[in-house]
């Protein structure tokens, strides 16, 4: 029984896979280190807090530009070659973020402008990556694949601040961006053993008319537009980590520079994600995917507002309240993996390899978009209503949002996982 709870490794028999899988834990844990690194930099140089929020301006614009550029570019060219020029570009750019450490630079307009352009290259190589996977892969294992994936990553969200946080005063930045740009290299030995990975289909120049064209698509494909919209609601309305320095603070009694309180409250959510993909070999056997995502959203919404009551009862200490706020808040972030999950797999399986890559370019649009309108969202909620009240209320949001999209869109419901084992060679 326990057998058939862990994650299901039946991706890993595939050399292509195995390969970029065992890379990415190599690697994400140096792209962690320079999220990490790169703000605490621009402190040291700016003394600023200001400076430092601007990562979000030239991180999000780039990313969003450029994620749905390259989708565009990953529908128009063979993407084992693209996958090979945005790899290498990230192995420039982390280079020269250790150059510029390394001579004593104090322009932080330079290092902002290092950043966007990493970003940018993360934003073409991403929906890349999501989009090579059913031509490697059979359909009935991409549930799988991307659990396996979505829980590297969120280890790595895990262990590369705790790391880098810890090494920074002792080998300094220069040292911690070399680290980054030598596993980057484990990612690229990775690529290159790829075969060639052209489109199927009719392709067309990656500019503004193909994105138009990739977006136009969602609008004949309902179950795909779908799993966009229960992913923003699920986001916007139930993501309440802009409120979790004040509740560590104010509702846990916590110092208001951070404590174990808001290391615990921010560390929660990936730390559920993480078990939930230790345990995630039961996706693999679900075909009723979009029926899945509804009970996974409604999951975490309700795992959120329980949250945010359990908050509301912690009157400035911590304890046992503080110890079921975290618990909820790992049952929303393990929802939110077999959420993530099954829509990643659906958008894979469901749509026309010709329009793969855009649609997951739409798909790191939302991702990384959601959270950063539920910042403001919440924090302006929290103003009016207190942050308990704002994050219980976004999660019952979520619920009831949820419920009228599923009955809105009962196609998304009975969308089934076609149980093909076609792969391409």
């Amino acid at each position: 029984m326990l057998r058939g709870m862990v994650a299901d490794t039946a991706p890993l028999r595939n050399d292509h896979f195995r390969r970029l899988w065992i890379a990415n834990i190599i690697t994400v844990i140096g792209a962690q280190l320079t999220v990490v690194v790169v703000p605490a930099q621009i402190y040291a140089i700016t003394g600023s807090s200001a400076y430092v929020g601007l990562t979000g301006v030239f991180g999000l614009v780039p990313l969003v530009v450029f994620g749905l550029w390259g989708g565009a570019l990953a529908d128009a060219m063979d993407r084992r070659t693209l996958l090979l020029c945005t790899t290498i570009g990230l192995i420039v750019t982390s280079g020269l973020f250790c150059v510029q450490a390394a001579v004593g630079n104090q322009n932080v307009w330079l290092l902002l402008g290092l950043f966007s352009v990493q970003q940018a290259f993360f934003a073409v190589n991403q929906p890349t990556r999501s989009a090579v996977l059913p031509k490697i892969l059979p359909m009935r294992l991409l549930p799988a694949a991307n659990s396996l994936n979505m829980t590297v990553m969120m280890a790595g969200a895990i262990a590369g601040p705790m790391v880098g946080g810890a090494l920074i005063p002792l080998l300094g930045y220069s040292w911690l961006y070399l680290a980054d740009t030598v596993t980057l290299f484990a990612t690229l030995s990775a690529v290159i053993a790829l075969p060639p990975l052209p489109i199927e289909g009719v392709t067309s120049a990656p500019g503004l008319r193909s994105v138009i064209d990739g977006l136009a698509y969602l609008r004949g494909h309902p179950v795909l537009m779908m799993s966009f919209v229960v992913d923003i609601i699920a986001m916007v309305f139930g993501m309440p980590r802009a409120l979790f320095p004040e509740m560590a603070a104010s509702d846990f009694g916590g110092p208001s520079e951070g404590g174990i309180a808001f290391a615990l409250l921010f560390a929660a959510i990936p730390a559920g994600a993480v078990l939930g993909g230790v345990f995630s070999g039961w996706v693999s056997r679900v075909e009723r995917q979009g029926r899945a995502v509804i009970i996974a959203i409604l999951v975490w919404g309700s795992a959120i507002a329980f949250f945010g009551i359990f908050v509301g009862f912690a009157n400035g200490s911590g304890g046992v309240m503080l110890g079921a706020a975290v618990a909820m808040l790992m049952i929303g972030g393990a929802a939110d993996m077999v959420s993530a999950a099954f829509r990643q797999s659906m958008l894979q399986s469901a749509a026309s390899d010709e329009v793969r890559g855009r649609l997951q370019g739409v798909f790191i649009v939302v991702v990384a978009g959601g959270p950063r309108i539920a910042d403001v969202a919440h924090g302006g909620a929290a103003a009016m209503a207190g942050t308990a009240s704002a994050a219980a209320g976004g999660g019952v949001l979520v619920v009831a949002l949820t419920i009228v999209a599923a009955i809105a869109a009962p196609a998304f419901m009975r969308y089934r996982l076609s149980r093909t084992d076609k792969v391409d060679d």
